[in-house]
C-alpha cells in the first residue's frame, strides 16, 4: 500500500511530465497552426508529447517497466484525453477563444482527469 508521501511523489512527478508534454504539444501546435487547420496541428503536437510521454512516465513518474501491456494502456487513456481534448478546444474556438489562447483551458480541464487513467494503468498493468 501506498503512504501519503508516495502518492505526493507521484503527483509531483507526473506534474512535471505532464508540463514537460503539454510545453512540447503547445510549441508544435502553436507553429504548425501557423500553417495547418487547429486540429492537424494539435493533433501533430499531441503524437510528438504522447511518445515524450510515455517514455517519462514510465520511467519517472512511476518507475515502471515498458511493456505491451501498460504501453497499450496508455494509449488507450490517451485516445480518450485526446478526444476530450479535441473536443473541448473545437468548444473553446466555437466560443471565440484564440488559437493560442484555447489550449490552456483544455489543458486545464483534461490533466487531472488523464492523471487518474494513467496512474490507474500504470500501477495495475504490472500486477
Amino acid at each position: 500500500m501506498k503512504t501519503e508521501r508516495e502518492y505526493i511523489g507521484e503527483l509531483i512527478r507526473f506534474g512535471i511530465v505532464g508540463c514537460i508534454a503539454v510545453v512540447i504539444q503547445y510549441v508544435i501546435y502553436s507553429v504548425i497552426v501557423q500553417f495547418f487547420s487547429h486540429n492537424i496541428a494539435y493533433t501533430i503536437g499531441y503524437l510528438v508529447s504522447l511518445a515524450v510521454n510515455y517514455w517519462l512516465t514510465t520511467r519517472f513518474t512511476f518507475n515502471t517497466s515498458r511493456s505491451y501491456v501498460n504501453g497499450f494502456g496508455f494509449v488507450f487513456c490517451h485516445v480518450i484525453n485526446y478526444f476530450m481534448q479535441i473536443g473541448l478546444l473545437n468548444l473553446f474556438l466555437y466560443w471565440g477563444c484564440s488559437k493560442l489562447f484555447a489550449p490552456i483551458p483544455v489543458y486545464i480541464i483534461c490533466v487531472p482527469t488523464n492523471f487518474l487513467l494513467v496512474r490507474f494503468v500504470m500501477k495495475y498493468s504490472n500486477k
